[in-house]
């Protein structure tokens, strides 16, 4: 949607439901992880890019402490007062809202009471972290609203607390350090321990290109947690041989090789995917900025094959999705993006050919499901902030 056209949507839409215009407006984006399914948790790497998909908030400050707090994109209202946070009656969008305010208030921060209306442009239940992002551009809403300032890295940090601890999902940085730590034109490269990060150029001549299946997924209750507690048997089995590792970050391939007998056969599994995953992330931040296509397209192969055989976070979707990509013109690579379990797929494109690429995907991908996708092109965009 044209920024103008969309703000120009919202401030109707607020005056209608509030009976003013806002005063604060704030953004956050989503991501897109080109390599590094699960990595982040295990303390590892991931190459992640914020995308031009975004969560917008209009917002006019309150004096009694009340959040209202509606969206453009679903249904219900939530209500909640900062001077007792309550969980919403059943799941709903509000927790991840809720979940923020407090967040800040345990980090002894004031945020102010508000009327607020969400409108975004990252799908939901996708992969693409709406969540953060909904949680980011929240954050930064609050500020204005409360008169204080963070830092993007506190702010990240905040937001991984508030769905760890509130909202119920165990989650590592890599989706709120992306939403708010992002670049225009690059992608980073994020040490998930460190919680540092370098630029990584994509090469011109490639486009990144988004595939939503349209088969959404909730990771709160489901196989991610488990898979995590996995990783975390792997390493306590791992110390007994080499005390000094602290996360599979620090395991090799040869140290896992070495006690796979010493491992329950599909913890080792998910180890071993983990493990070359961390390296995947490395070699593709060689890879991406020279445009070594050959690279790329067996690191996105392997990266997709291991998450389907060894950590089996893949869905029939996804496989009719990755074979609809890889037999569309113009395609580099394509894998999975996100924590899996459904959800989109990423390529990698020769610039000039998206339009025959997604039209190719669409057609291939309805005729095997009969669902209609999304497919679009996305560009690296900045941080959260304010508009």
């Amino acid at each position: 949607m044209d920024p103008v056209a969309r703000k120009t949507l919202i401030d109707q839409k607020f005056n209608e439901l509030y009976g003013a215009s806002p005063q604060l407006w704030a953004r956050a984006p989503g991501r897109v992880d080109l390599m590094g399914s699960h990595t982040d948790y295990n303390l590892g790497y991931v190459m992640t890019m914020s995308i031009d998909r975004d969560t917008w908030i209009a917002a006019r400050p309150r004096p009694d402490g009340i959040v209202r707090i509606r969206s453009l994109n679903t249904p219900g209202e939530g209500i909640f007062d900062l001077g007792s946070i309550t969980h919403a009656s059943g799941r709903d969008w509000s927790e991840y809202v809720r979940g923020v305010a407090w967040a800040l208030l345990q980090a002894g921060y004031m945020p102010a009471g508000l009327d607020g209306l969400v409108h975004s442009t990252v799908p939901f239940g996708s992969g693409l972290s709406s969540s953060a992002a909904l949680e980011m551009a929240a954050g930064e809403i609050f500020m204005q609203a409360g008169g204080f300032e963070i830092g993007p890295l506190e702010l990240a940090l905040l937001g991984q607390k508030a769905e760890n601890q509130f909202v119920g999902m165990n989650c590592g940085i890599l989706d709120q350090y992306s939403s708010t730590m992002g670049q225009a034109g690059c992608a980073l490269l994020l040490d998930c321990r460190a919680l540092t990060s370098r630029l990584v150029s994509i090469a011109p001549g490639i486009t990144v290109v988004v595939c939503n299946p349209k088969a959404g997924r909730d990771l709160v209750g489901s196989e991610y947690g488990e898979r995590r507690s996995q990783c975390e048997q792997g390493v306590r089995i791992l110390q007994r041989f080499y005390p000094q590792i602290e996360t599979l970050r620090d395991v090799t391939p040869a140290m896992l090789q070495a006690h796979a007998a010493d491992l329950p056969e599909l913890v080792y599994k998910r180890c071993q995917f983990i493990v070359a995953e961390n390296q995947r992330v490395l070699d593709l931040a060689e890879a991406l900025p020279d445009a070594d296509k050959s690279r790329l397209s067996d690191l996105f192969a392997a990266s997709y094959r291991g998450a389907v055989e060894l950590y089996e976070i893949g869905a029939p979707s996804m496989q009719a999705m990755i074979s609809a990509m890889l037999a569309a013109p113009g395609v580099i690579a394509a894998r999975q993006a996100g924590a899996g379990f459904g959800g989109c797929m990423v390529a990698l494109v020769a610039q000039g050919q998206e339009a025959g690429f997604a039209s190719r995907v669409a057609q291939i991908y309805t005729q095997q499901t009969g669902v209609q996708p999304e497919i679009y092109p996305v560009q690296a965009a900045p941080g959260a902030g304010p508009l």
